[in-house]
């Protein structure tokens, strides 16, 4: 049965999305047209966010505890409904510091606060991962991302520049997977499920990927969810 946000949740999470500055945004998410991006943007933003919400509060228990890596405004939907709808505490973090401010002031007197700080740096285990368009980032990983996508040009690849972003992204998973408790659930896009799976077959980890897959709308890669460990 399909469990849907209640409506507190659901006003939470309207008005944070109204109180944020757009304008300030512009810059982080694209390098001209901000404005008619956030206009087209703004509402299936917040629409599908509430669709994977709904979907992952039904995997996750009561007063858990969610590492979100690279957190920004599509991640609001799903963190207020952990945090409202299942009592759980959530620890976003994203390097880029003008968002986490202006995330952080919509975000006032609410249970949610992002941190400027690599993922890396929270304290503690967690039984939930989410790790979605951080490992795949274009910008980040120039030579890694298009491979990634099968856009990869056979004639200018550059292979040397590959392996040091392969040994990169291999840290990253490393460090954040080392943070995940057993069982536990893993968010993240479809493209990016290998570098997970990757990192089960090396530590001799079972995990299932969920079949179904949930769009988004900023970076319109779909979603989907990792069970790792367990039977």
């Amino acid at each position: 049965m399909e469990t849907r946000l209640s409506g507190s949740t659901r006003r939470v999470i309207a008005s944070v999305f109204d109180r944020l500055e757009y304008k300030r945004l512009e810059s982080v998410y694209c390098y001209e047209g901000g404005k008619e991006f956030w206009r087209t943007k703004r509402e299936p933003c917040r629409r599908l966010g509430m669709k994977v919400a709904e979907a992952l509060i039904q995997k996750l228990p009561h007063g858990g505890r969610s590492l979100y890596v690279g957190a920004g405004v599509a991640e609001l939907p799903p963190l207020f409904a952990e945090a409202m709808e299942r009592e759980r505490h959530v620890e976003p973090y994203n390097l880029r510091r003008s968002e986490v401010t202006v995330l952080n002031r919509a975000c006032r007197s609410l249970p949610v606060k992002f941190h400027a700080q690599d993922a890396s740096s929270a304290a503690g285990r967690f039984d939930h991962l989410w790790i979605v368009s951080v490992l795949n980032d274009p910008e980040r990983f120039s030579h890694l991302s298009p491979l990634s996508y099968g856009r990869a040009d056979p004639v200018t690849f550059d292979p040397l520049g590959f392996q040091k972003e392969r040994r990169v992204v291999q840290a990253i998973v490393d460090r954040c997977m080392a943070k995940l408790t057993t069982p536990g659930l893993v968010t993240t896009s479809t493209e990016e499920a290998i570098w997970i799976a990757d990192w089960c077959h090396r530590h001799g980890i079972p995990y299932r990927v969920g079949r179904k897959q949930y769009a988004t709308a900023l970076v319109e890669d779909p979603i989907c969810f990792i069970t790792i460990g367990g039977d």
